[in-house]
């Protein structure tokens, strides 16, 4: 079948190396695709969000299934559009209609489900502009840290963790009435922090059935030790060694079965990927949030431990026979770091010349922020660049791996994080 993938990011470019494994894939193409996937599709200059042009790229290449990879599109309602229109009835797409999507796109209607569902997680409350002094009058008999989190999307950086009731004040203001997120501000999510150690646990749903893929950690902060500002992720490590069968099995029955129940009762057909954002407390998972897409640079770790054919891992889930799918995963371990552009996650320069990825050996070489200039060279073009994913027998080789690969990148102005799956190698000792 002839597969379209939307998206431009380094989880969009693992899936296409995945797929074009796969026999089943006759053409691939992605939309807009990278200078990465360049090498593995056919990259159409459409952006994600225009509904129209995609669906004629559909109708003129006679694509099949589509796979939706940002949650832009998700939450604007591409599903619901292919839906709606007859000359598509047939094309097949993996991700969530809009109101499934509201998992992520509502921080506050995400809340209230994990309420009403019983499924663990942190205290919290809701708040607008005209609630703005319950707000304060709410923080102020808070303990400390407090997690403010705009509503909508705010591309990953939406979250403000207040170490002080005057920060805390202050980010309220800003948000509700400066419109520092902008839309996405109109409703804050004030939560209970929670202590313990984060993970990702990713279900894929064919609105009935589903399977548990691999678990990953990333990490979000631009500075070593997880300090500094928060970023789309700094790189990402799978398996995580604290995840172990006792506590997947929770997750499993505490999270993962009452999400979908909750779904369905709701009358949500959901078709596609959850994203559960995990806090392991002493134990006990709780939920800190949900998304209805792969998570990134997450993909990039998962995606080489599945060994099974994901263009048929994709076609079954659309079909909804996800439970007759014998899913297969690599015991090794896979760590990414992230390449990013200097200044980032603030102000950054695109159009830097990359170059020593053919030094690179036996490490996937993931493209995010990348396209071709007018002497079809790569250059940069966003904050993150490259994941560069190194898999092993261990969690130090993969390090390794994935370490030597990012000093081996070069072009101006790069930045990369040197601890990455450090702290897992401190944890199992």
């Amino acid at each position: 079948m002839n597969i379209l993938i939307l998206g431009s990011g380094g989880r969009e470019h693992a899936f296409a190396w995945k797929i074009a494994q796969s026999p089943l894939c006759d053409t691939l193409f992605m939309a807009p695709g990278n200078a990465g996937t360049a090498g593995v599709a056919t990259n159409l200059s459409i952006s994600y969000n225009d509904f129209d042009s995609i669906a004629n790229a559909v109708i003129e290449n006679n694509v099949e299934l589509v796979i939706v990879g940002p949650e832009e599109p998700l939450v604007n309602g591409v599903v619901d559009y292919f839906n709606a229109r007859e000359d598509l009835s047939k094309v097949r797409i993996i991700g969530p209609d809009k109101a499934g999507a509201q998992l992520e796109g509502s921080k506050d209607f995400s809340k209230q489900f994990m309420q009403k569902y019983g499924i663990p997680t942190a205290a919290s409350r809701t708040f607008t502009a005209e609630e703005l002094e319950v707000g304060l009058e709410y923080l102020e008999n808070q303990s400390l840290p407090i997690v403010l989190k705009a509503d909508g999307l705010a591309a990953g950086k939406g979250v403000i963790i207040a170490e002080k009731h005057s920060d805390a004040t202050e980010a309220l203001r800003e948000m509700l009435l400066d419109g520092k997120f902008g839309k996405a501000g109109n409703k804050v999510v004030v939560e209970q922090f929670l202590k313990g150690i984060e993970l990702s646990v990713f279900v894929l749903t064919d609105g009935e059935h589903y399977k548990i893929l691999p678990e990953a950690k990333d990490y979000k902060r631009i500075g070593e030790n997880d300090t500094g500002l928060n970023t789309g992720g700094m790189g990402a490590v799978s398996p995580v060694v604290f995840a172990d069968t006792n506590f997947i099995r929770k997750v499993e029955e505490k999270v993962v079965k009452p999400t979908l129940y909750g779904l369905q009762t709701e009358g949500i057909k959901y078709v596609g990927f959850i994203f559960i954002g995990l806090m392991n407390i002493k134990g006990e998972p709780y939920v800190i949030e949900y998304n209805v897409r792969m998570g990134d640079p997450e993909t990039e770790v998962v995606i080489p431990r599945i060994q099974s054919d994901f263009a048929m891992l994709m076609a079954s889930t659309a079909k909804g026979t996800l439970q007759d799918f014998d899913l297969q995963i690599s015991p090794q371990v896979a760590v990414t770091t992230v390449v990013v552009s200097g200044g980032y996650p603030e102000d950054y320069e695109k159009g830097k010349v990359i170059s020593g990825t053919e030094k690179v050996d036996d490490v996937h070489v993931f493209h995010a922020g990348t396209t071709f200039n007018a002497n079809a060279e790569v250059v940069t073009n966003g904050g993150r660049v490259m994941a560069l994913t190194g898999l092993a027998n261990s969690l130090e080789n993969a390090v390794h791996k994935s370490q030597r690969a990012a000093q081996a990148v070069q072009y101006e102005g790069k930045y990369f994080r040197h601890d990455i799956g450090v702290d897992l190698i401190r944890y199992n000792d």
